[in-house]
């Protein structure tokens, strides 16, 4: 049918999850389609061929790649259908798109830090530093809102929402969460009404140690090639 939905991704992936929740907040209907990334399938090589990656979204068969613009091409097509995910306010659009860009700019660059790039934990703390101080200029976007979106989940809501699965881990790993609620209060207040919200259960990882699991596999596949 023309609404035929399917999501080809994985499910430690911050850009899938992503997409899922705002899928979820839209209250539409999609096969989720979990992929291997170590040995791609040949329905995600044809549907992404330039970068190979996940997500990817199949609408009607037709594949659109990249997370942001996926959750900006479900917003225009179901216009019409559950909350708006980004604000309708032409300013309060760019702003929303601005965060997201940073947040995909200065918490992706230190993810990758945290978990995949560093060398040590000197490397490591560096990381952590960097992202604290990413949450601590989102904190300030927060403005006392309950979310990003205003009273409820939106655009930049699900952008950061999709990290909440790796910042589990990193705080395990770390001894503290890193949104720190003695720094970053409202950010803090932010990722638990967003971790209990219903467009966030069964999507957003919740059990650290099979995150750990995966990250040790991940890792170890990496170093052995």
């Amino acid at each position: 049918g023309a609404d035929d939905l399917k999501v080809l991704g994985l499910w430690t992936s911050p850009f899938v999850i992503r997409v899922r929740i705002v899928l979820n907040l839209k209250g539409l209907a999609y096969e989720y389609v979990e992929d291997d990334l170590g040995n791609k399938s040949a329905l995600l090589l044809s549907s992404n061929p330039v970068h190979k990656t996940v997500p990817v979204l199949l609408h009607a068969g037709r594949p659109v790649n990249e997370s942001q613009i996926i959750l900006q091409y479900i917003d225009e097509v179901w216009a019409g259908t559950g909350p708006a995910v980004l604000p309708r306010d032409p300013y309060e659009r760019a702003a929303a798109r601005f965060w997201a860009a940073y947040i995909d700019d200065k918490v992706k660059s230190a993810w990758l830090g945290m978990l995949f790039e560093c060398r040590d934990e000197g490397e490591r703390a560096e990381a952590v530093a960097r992202a604290g101080e990413a949450l601590g200029t989102l904190e300030g976007a927060l403005r006392g809102k309950p979310f990003f979106g205003g009273d409820g989940v939106g655009f930049v809501d699900a952008v950061l929402g999709g990290y909440l699965g790796w910042f589990g881990a990193v705080g395990r790993i770390i001894g503290r969460r890193l949104i720190d609620p003695t720094k970053t209060p409202l950010l803090a207040a932010w990722e638990d009404r967003f971790r209990a919200a219903d467009v966030a259960k069964g999507v957003v990882p919740d059990d650290v140690d099979k995150m750990l699991a995966f990250l040790e596999t991940l890792l170890a596949n990496y170093y052995s090639k």
